[in-house]
């Protein structure tokens, strides 16, 4: 039996992370299924993730896009009945700062509620804009990194109250020609 790639929490977060590139890359490509350069670019980000030559980017790029994209749903690209949804939800110690904040109609915002949004995002059996699992995966790895459980083993912390499901940080990611960048693709 193949060994995960992953134990620790930053294992996983790096893993995941490294998975989102590949699919980035393959989707800006437009091609429609991955091959030896995506799986490459994984390879050299993980690798260059765990020994600390290369890091996840700020979230400065993820307001720019956010600022770009304007006030429209996040999830379903409406532009009537807007709130202001926290990707980590507040009431499961999300934080309250803008960089967890996103533009929601009231419909995709009350559907979500206060589940995390991967959970939420299976839940509505469709993958989520790139963009917006790039921006969910820094703000896991933000607060990792502020509650100093990065180096924790996985099954060490299932049981914290975490403001994202731990067991649901996505691994692998659907062909490239199911996936969008960001929700503006798909007017």
């Amino acid at each position: 039996m193949k060994k995960p790639k992953y134990e620790t929490v930053k294992e996983l977060i790096f893993y995941s992370y490294a998975n989102l590139a590949m699919a980035h890359a393959a989707v800006e490509r437009k091609h429609s299924k991955y091959g030896t350069f995506h799986y490459i670019i994984r390879a050299k980000l993980f690798k260059g993730l765990k020994d600390g030559t290369m890091n996840i980017r700020t979230i400065f790029d993820d307001e720019k896009i956010k600022l770009k994209t304007g006030q429209i749903c996040n999830y379903c690209g409406a532009k009537e009945n807007l709130a202001l949804d926290h990707i980590l939800p507040k009431k499961l110690v999300g934080i309250d700062a803008a960089e967890n904040l996103i533009f929601a109609c009231k419909k995709c915002n009350s559907s979500k509620g206060k589940k995390d949004l991967i959970e939420w995002m299976l839940f509505q059996n469709k993958f989520f804009p790139l963009m917006i699992i790039r921006r969910y995966l820094k703000l896991v790895h933000s607060y990792c990194v502020q509650n100093s459980i990065l180096d924790h083993k996985i099954e060490d912390i299932k049981d914290l109250n975490l403001p994202f499901r731990i067991d649901l940080i996505p691994t692998t990611f659907p062909k490239p020609d199911s996936l969008t960048l960001n929700i503006v693709e798909n007017q």
